[in-house]
């Protein structure tokens, strides 16, 4: 059996997937159904490798993160175990990866806004590779809630529309309670109709 490879490249990160693919489920022989090793390299980063629920993980938490972001929404993901988490550092995203093996110090790796989306453009062309045909544990993707964008924005903001629309309500109020009425007008008096003098022919009949 073949054993295939496919690489996605950005200016900033390559990804490295390999695997055969799983006849028993039908696959073409070009497929990927059996994932067997991955490698990325992130620039001015030592290479990165690992098993199938460590690059199951780097996706569950870089993907969301980014989608967050595009929103406004600054905040730390963190897949089962922490094996991966990602969070906001500043003008940075800090990413930490934690080996399944002993001894190993955690990975510290700092990006700035350009490799975060090198890396997001590798994860997400993997996952929508037809040849790839792996069965991703991952979170639908869904609009943000509607709170989380409500709790970004600050609350000056969220509440000056309410506050100047009231005080401009009770303004006016006052206003009107202040302002004295105009005077009434008279009715002008109406003169008495004179009944009409009969035209002399009747008079004279």
């Amino acid at each position: 059996m073949q054993k295939n490879a496919y690489r996605y490249e950005q200016t900033a990160a390559q990804l490295l997937v390999e695997g055969y693919p799983d006849l028993s489920s039908g696959q073409p022989v070009d497929a990927i159904g059996i994932l067997s090793g991955w490698r990325m390299q992130l620039v001015a980063a030592p290479e990165l490798q690992g098993t199938r629920e460590h690059l199951e993980a780097l996706m569950a938490v870089v993907m969301p993160y980014a989608r967050h972001l595009l929103s406004g929404v600054e905040r730390s993901f963190a897949s089962d175990g922490d094996v991966v988490t990602i969070e906001p550092a500043g003008a940075q995203h800090q990413l930490l990866l934690r080996s399944s093996q002993d001894g190993i110090e955690p990975l510290r790796l700092m990006l700035d806004d350009a490799e975060l989306s090198d890396l997001v453009r590798c994860l997400d062309r993997l996952r929508l590779d037809q040849r790839v045909q792996l069965s991703w544990q991952l979170a639908e993707n869904r609009p943000l809630p509607r709170q989380e964008l409500v709790e970004k924005i600050p609350l000056q903001r969220r509440l000056g529309a309410p506050v100047l629309g009231g005080l401009a309500l009770a303004s006016s109020v006052a206003a009107a309670l202040v302002l004295p009425l105009p005077p009434l007008q008279e009715k002008p008096a109406t003169a008495p109709v004179q009944p009409s003098e009969q035209p002399a022919a009747e008079a004279e009949r």
